[in-house]
């Protein structure tokens, strides 16, 4: 046994596109080399992207991706590992992996477990493998899994009997809060238990509302980390297996995020990827003054660069005299493009022309809502002219309950903060100042009561209880999936959790209309949470 290097290739693969990939991959394969790398793993369904959906069943699918062989064959002296999809004669499909050198292919191996749960659709589109891959290359036995197949223990206990040194992984695992420390934890534990070693490979980059975080490691058979990955960086990554040791160099690994940071970064990177990819020169959104846009706002620059931010202040009466400032004030400090649109004509405008229908009738919300869809159409209307991409603002506490307006506030392409709960927003934005010299969002903006500014002295709070007792209720009920009795049962009072649970069963034809946003946990409103708009479940056991 010869000792070797291996080269992480924690990839970002441009859904959908094969050529680019391809191309890519080649660049990476023949960086790897100059770094004397013997092979180079990608992760699964590097060739076409992780999910590619409909896109599965196209019918040129299996001709763009004998392109995409042709192209992956020029690759020479180094043994290459990579997912596609392998499409055979008699049409059933497969999520793969191929072993590639010199442009020959010595296995494929096809996954044997499909996820079909949450956010994990591929029993739609695969069928499942039923036997394992082991090749042997510089006197190593390695074995091929691809991500859902390491969380089978009797599937890696079976490819662990076949006398393999090394299991190569091949992962598309979509970031959720605390997934990356669960993953290195459990895989420990696994290497450990059938002492073997395990080499992870995991897709880094947002993809519409997922987001994956790479974070690929490398793990001894006797469960120590030779390798960590940083997180939510595409790089490669290199691992040497010293064969006197018979044993991975252990290297200084990327110490895990704390919580927040995570988060940031998560958020950052996918809106970065989505507004990039989706072809958009740049975003814009409005600047109330409030948390959630000043964090949205945080999260944009970091993301594409202040230069293709564009923020806008839309004032009406209600509007406080510091939250212009305090827009103002972090517009200038984060350097973006930045306006002043006052409302008060096209409101005014608005109510004259209601008022042979509203006649006297008294004011309630309907009139809060004539200002948020003035906003609305306003930035609508920049956008057409510009073509930046519209950023709605809101936060996953108020999407929940319906505390947001329909072609209002509502309005845009996508939904930064749509998975992040008012209390993490808080948060965000004092690990957002933490880590600059000195703060990007005003203090009082964190500090101060949070407000809509629809009418005299609104809070939050008039219509909502306090949000660290609305994100608990909606936390249980929604990601813990609890029952109202069962959540009353936890202390909380009664009438304000059934006004809370009926808040969020009312208003899902509201999310329904709203923009997707970068997923964060367990149970984002999007692939893995569906309800009926309309039905007769009632609340209670």
């Amino acid at each position: 046994m010869k000792s070797f290097k291996i080269a992480l290739a924690q990839f970002s693969p441009h859904i959908g596109n094969i050529e680019a990939n391809a191309q890519k991959m080649i660049e990476q394969a023949n960086q790897a080399k100059k770094q004397n790398a013997d092979l180079i793993v990608f992760p699964e369904l590097s060739l076409i992207g992780y999910p590619a959906e409909d896109l599965l069943i196209r019918p040129s699918l299996a001709k763009r991706t004998q392109k995409g062989f042709e192209q992956l064959s020029q690759v020479k002296d180094i043994v290459m590992v990579f997912g596609f999809v392998n499409q055979t004669k008699d049409g059933e499909r497969y999520n793969a992996a191929a072993v590639m050198k010199d442009g020959q292919v010595l296995g494929i191996y096809n996954k044997q477990n499909l996820p079909q749960y949450g956010i994990f659709d591929e029993k739609r589109y695969f069928n499942e493998g039923h036997q394992h891959l082991v090749f042997e290359y510089l006197g190593h036995k390695f074995g091929v899994l691809i991500c859902e197949d390491v969380w089978s223990l009797n599937t890696v206990h079976q490819l662990s009997q076949l006398n393999v040194d090394t299991i190569l992984v091949l992962n598309a695992s979509p970031y959720e809060v605390g997934k990356p420390q669960h993953r290195i934890a459990t895989m420990r534990k696994l290497a450990k238990q059938l002492n073997i070693n395990l080499a992870y490979i995991n897709q880094v980059g947002g993809q519409d509302d997922l987001i994956f975080d790479g974070t690929s490691f490398v793990i001894n058979q006797d469960g120590e980390v030779a390798l960590q990955a940083p997180s939510f960086q595409e790089e490669l990554y290199y691992t040497e297996y010293l064969a006197e040791q018979k044993t991975f160099k252990v290297v200084e690994s990327t110490p895990a995020l704390d919580t927040m940071a995570e988060i940031y970064q998560g958020l950052v990177l996918a809106t970065r990827d989505y507004v990039q990819r989706s072809g958009f020169p740049g975003v814009i959104l409005g600047l109330s003054g409030g948390i959630d846009s000043a964090l949205t706002l945080a999260i944009a620059v970091d993301a594409i660069g202040a230069d293709k931010v564009q923020a806008v202040m839309m004032p009406y009466t209600y509007t406080a005299p510091m939250s212009v400032e305090d827009a103002a004030a972090q517009a200038k400090s984060m350097g973006v493009t930045f306006g002043i649109a006052e409302i008060h004509p096209i409101v005014n405008s608005f109510m004259q022309t209601l008022y042979p229908f509203f006649g006297n009738s008294p004011a309630d919300t309907t009139e809060e809502n004539l200002q948020a869809r003035t906003r609305g159409t306003l930035l609508m209307g920049l956008s057409n002219k510009f073509g930046n991409l519209v950023l709605a603002t809101g936060n996953k506490s108020e999407i929940s309950v319906g505390y947001c307006t329909l072609y209002g506030d509502m309005v845009g392409g996508y939904s930064v903060l749509k998975d992040v709960y008012k209390t993490i927003v808080f948060e965000l934005a004092k690990y957002r100042n933490s880590i600059s010299e000195t703060p990007v969002i005003p203090e009082r903006v964190i500090t101060r009561p949070p407000s809509a500014e629809l009418r005299p002295d609104q809070k939050d709070q008039d219509s909502l209880p306090p949000y660290d007792i609305l994100d608990a209720i909606l936390y249980a009920y929604i990601e813990e999936d609890m029952s109202q009795d069962d959540i009353i049962t936890k202390g909380f009072e009664k009438e304000v959790v059934e006004k809370i649970i009926r808040l969020v069963d009312q208003n899902e034809y509201k999310r329904r209309q709203g923009a997707i946003g970068p997923r964060i946990s367990s149970r984002a409103f999007s692939r893995e949470r569906r309800y009926p708009i309309v039905n007769g479940w009632t609340p209670g056991v």
